[in-house]
């Protein structure tokens, strides 16, 4: 359809606040239209009036108008060419939380189908939560529930996202650093999964900025810097590649691109290369007729250049999970210069791009089973996995590892292929095929020979699980299973046993104080047992001897409620207490440096040596058996191994600010070049930190003309921590910096 010429609108800085929301408003409208010219216009523009009169006197951190927002969400929604309901969603998407309006209103006044997204977009209230990271579990598991129902409600959240970020810069940097993160954690996986390359793209690139804009801008600086010289390079050989195609009789198009930021850091940071070592900086996609066609234009451009061994990947004959089917290869082009090809077809190219949205377009709105079913399966299969899984700190943290992991391709001895996160195991690989299977695993065989259950497992393996009867997982899985089905399955089993083996020792422990106590557990007043019950939480008394197990509660308070000496013994505790410091632990290591325990006094606490945190950081207790509480960081890669007993967490914080420094282990990757150590003890004396080691030594690994730079430094807190490590960064030749401990 050809579309139609607009006037010129006038010049905004002439315009009322008013009839500038129009002017958006109504390019909004026109855009829908020119997309979707059977639609009731009527609908859109009711949307817009009442999230308006929500809205009106509320403004953005910017301070413009807010209404400026759900318009600019609506606006991404259209240029997808998503359907009336997703637009209408887009406009209405902030009312429910931000206004006060009612679900109930939402779908008297809209319909159920926009009250259902509307719901699925909007995030859980505060006071319903006791913390920020409960906020999120709960408000992202909602939104995935949400999501298996209705595609709509996870498109409306991408592209309101999308937008929060394209605006950032009126926040603070604090919040910045937040949403980009929870943007990288979540939202731009959820893109990748569902197909959406060109959002994922965007997500990526914004939040980086927001996250590290120095990073950012040095990345930009250097592609840019080769932009010329790679744009010329790129013209040549898209040329030369459209010529040696239109011989050979292949129709296509050819388009070249430069690397992502985003990407470009990632690959740099990963493995420690300079931007000149990144084979795929450049890329050809040559975009073709029919399946027969990819693999013609693949042979034209091996015969012409040198593919590069192992970077040639035939995703037509092995899709990724989100539905991605193309081919890629890197060669060695002219002068030397390494470039990235990839081959598809239209149709391949326009689900890269689009995913789940080109199927929603094209679907219509039609109901039963259809083709972005397949986007949505594994989130399905996530929700059931996690519907059990209530801690918050575990349920994020599975949920980053399932939903961003490259692939690894996978065949039983039948030829059947599973897909699994790259680095998975046997163990991972025996629970894909069942539950049962992955429980009784005992060994495996990968190509024919007996291989440890650690092993990694890699593209093309073909596995075998070997098994026994009645064997249980055992714990030390935990430290080396990638997926999320097997280390819940894994938890589950060592749960119940764990659980039986506390109830058993909080029993005896329990029957032992009682006898010193003089108290007969065989006559205990049904009251107060309820009462006790109830006052717990919990449902059974079994439940209290879990908690008496894993040493949360004591005996004695318990006691006290049925003794006869009830009134004696708890005025000998208010004494005992009043003597004693009110859960004040110290560290050990840091003398000024208080730490909260809630609920338990007189009890041994240290910080663990894996991650060592330090005042700023996030934490999270552990209760361990017979050392007290080890407090970890909670992103510690021990964490969820260690934490799979909800039962042993504990909530632990930092009660004030220090005066003591903490040692931290830092490893620099830099040039090899006369003065770098000098430049770094200037950054550390400007920060007031002192070196505590060095060690510097030769990175042969990588290139042979860098290295490799060990620092134990004291800080005060994780501020002080993040401006050196941002000072540092900002010296020329550092190429990254990683935090040990």
């Amino acid at each position: 359809m050809e579309s139609k010429v607009t006037p010129p609108l006038p010049p905004t800085a002439q315009l009322s606040t008013e009839a500038l929301i129009e002017q958006r408003y109504a390019q909004l409208e026109q855009s829908f239209a020119s997309n979707r010219p059977k639609e009731d216009l009527a609908k859109i523009r009711a949307a817009f009036e009442f999230a308006r009169d929500r809205h009106s006197t509320q403004t953005r951190q910017s301070g413009e108008p807010y209404i400026f927002h759900p318009i600019a969400v609506a606006q991404v929604l259209v240029d997808m060419q998503m359907d009336l309901v997703c637009v209408e969603t887009a406009l209405l998407h902030d009312v429910v939380e931000d206004t006060g309006t009612s679900i109930d209103e939402i779908r008297k006044r809209f319909g159920n189908e926009v009250a259902i997204c509307v719901d699925g977009v909007t995030k859980l209230g505060k006071i319903q939560l006791y913390s920020r990271e409960e906020q999120q579990a709960e408000s992202v598991r909602k939104m995935l529930l949400a999501m298996v129902s209705d595609i709509r409600v996870i498109l409306v959240k991408l592209s309101d996202r999308l937008h929060n970020l394209r605006t950032i810069g009126s926040l603070s940097r604090e919040k910045q650093t937040r949403i980009g993160q929870e943007t990288l954690d979540i939202y731009s996986p959820i893109a990748h999964r569902l197909g959406m390359g060109k959002v994922r793209s965007e997500l990526e690139d914004l939040a980086f900025r927001a996250i590290d804009p120095d990073a950012h801008r040095e990345i930009v600086e250097q592609i840019e810097n080769k932009r010329k010289a790679s744009q010329e390079f790129l013209d040549t050989i898209r040329k030369s590649v459209e010529q040696k195609l239109a011989r050979e009789g292949i129709p296509s198009r050819v388009e070249g691109r430069l690397k992502r930021p985003y990407s470009v850091y990632l690959k740099l940071k990963k493995q420690k290369i300079p931007i000149e070592q990144v084979y795929d900086l450049l890329a050809l996609r040559i975009i073709t007729d029919s399946l027969k066609n990819t693999y013609a234009a693949l042979g034209v451009i091996h015969n012409e250049w040198p593919p590069i061994p192992g970077r040639i990947k035939d995703f037509i004959a092995m899709p990724r999970q989100n539905g991605y089917q193309s081919l890629h290869t890197s060669v060695m082009g002219p002068g030397g210069q390494a470039f990235e090809v990839q081959i598809r077809t239209e149709e391949m190219h326009r689900l890269a791009e689009e995913g789940v949205a080109a199927h929603w377009k094209y679907k219509e709105g039609r109901r039963g089973k259809s083709e972005e079913e397949q986007y949505v399966k594994w989130m399905r299969q996530l929700v059931e996995w996690q519907q059990e899984m209530r801690d918050p700190g575990e349920f994020m943290s599975t949920l980053k590892v399932d939903l961003y992991s490259d692939e690894v391709y996978v065949f039983t001895p039948k030829g059947k292929v599973v897909v699994l996160p790259r680095d998975s195991t046997p163990i991972d690989f025996a629970y894909a095929i069942h539950s049962d299977v992955g429980n009784a695993c005992v060994g495996a065989k990968v190509n024919n020979r007996i291989v440890p259950l650690k092993y990694a497992l890699r593209n093309g393996d073909v596995a075998e699980v070997l098994t026994q009867p009645g064997h249980m997982p055992s714990k030390d899985w935990l430290s080396f299973v990638k997926t999320s089905k097997a280390k819940n399955k894994i938890k589950q089993i060592i749960n119940a046993t764990e659980r039986s083996k506390a109830i058993e020792i909080g029993e005896k422990y329990f029957e032992k104080e009682a006898r010193r106590l003089g108290v007969s557990i065989s006559k205990l007043d049904p009251e107060i047992v309820k009462q006790l019950l109830d006052d717990y939480g919990v449902v059974k008394f079994e439940d209290i001897y879990a908690q008496l197990g894993y040493g949360k509660i004591e005996a004695r308070p318990i006691l006290v409620r049925f003794s006869p000496e009830r009134v004696a013994l708890e005025e000998a505790k208010a004494q005992e207490q009043a003597a004693t410091p009110p859960v004040n632990l110290l560290d050990k290591d840091a003398k000024n440096i208080a730490l909260r325990v809630k609920g338990l006094n007189d009890v041994l606490i240290y910080r663990a040596p894996c991650c060592n945190p330090i005042p700023g950081e996030a934490i999270v207790g552990y209760i361990t058996r017979g050392k007290g509480v080890s407090v970890h960081s909670v992103s510690c890669t021990n964490v969820q191994n260690l934490l799979y007993e909800v039962e042993r967490k504990i909530d632990v914080e930092w009660a004030k600010a220090g005066v003591e420094s903490f040692d931290v282990q830092i490893s620099i990757a830099t040039d090899d070049r006369p003065g770098m150590l000098a430049q770094f003890t200037q950054v550390l004396f400007a920060e007031n930190s002192n070196i505590r080691s060095l060690e510097a030594r030769g990175d042969f690994e990588r290139d042979g003309e860098g290295a490799v730079v060990d620092m134990k430094i004291e800080v005060r807190d994780k501020r002080q921590l993040e401006k050196i490590i941002t000072a540092l960064r900002r010296i020329p030749g550092v190429r990254d910096i990683e935090r040990k401990s």
